[in-house]
């Protein structure tokens, strides 16, 4: 019975338990192994956690601005994922992403966020 390299399925010569018949073959089919599998939840979550931050940054530059939630949204923003959320006097929850908040808020039917860096006093 003929061996075969498991990525290119040319014949092998040698050792009794090769299984490629190179190193590019060997590199190929674990790329392709990795590339094919699905991505974890724990991966995915925190890959959007990520995004979620990055963008509350990139759109929050003076450490207090508004954005309509379209346009934050359109960037990829969820707002259904966040680190941890933080009530003020007034009851308002501001959800976060790490150190960037957020509070929705609906201004002449438009929906708007708030954007916010968190503060030593919100501790």
């Amino acid at each position: 019975m003929n061996r075969l390299c498991l990525n290119c399925k040319s014949e092998l010569h040698g050792r009794v338990d090769k299984k490629y018949c190179s190193e590019y073959c060997k590199s190929n089919f674990n790329y392709e192994l990795k590339k094919n599998k699905a991505v974890s939840l724990f991966k995915s979550i925190d890959q959007q956690l990520k995004l979620n931050r990055r963008l509350l940054r990139d759109f929050n530059k003076a450490g207090k601005s508004t954005v309509r939630v379209e346009k934050i949204v359109a960037a990829g923003f969820n707002p259904k994922y966040f680190t941890h959320y933080w009530k003020n006097k007034k009851g308002d929850v501001y959800l976060f992403c790490y150190e960037f908040g957020f509070l929705k808020r609906t201004e002449n039917n438009k929906s708007k966020y708030i954007l916010v860096e968190w503060q030593d006093y919100m501790n």
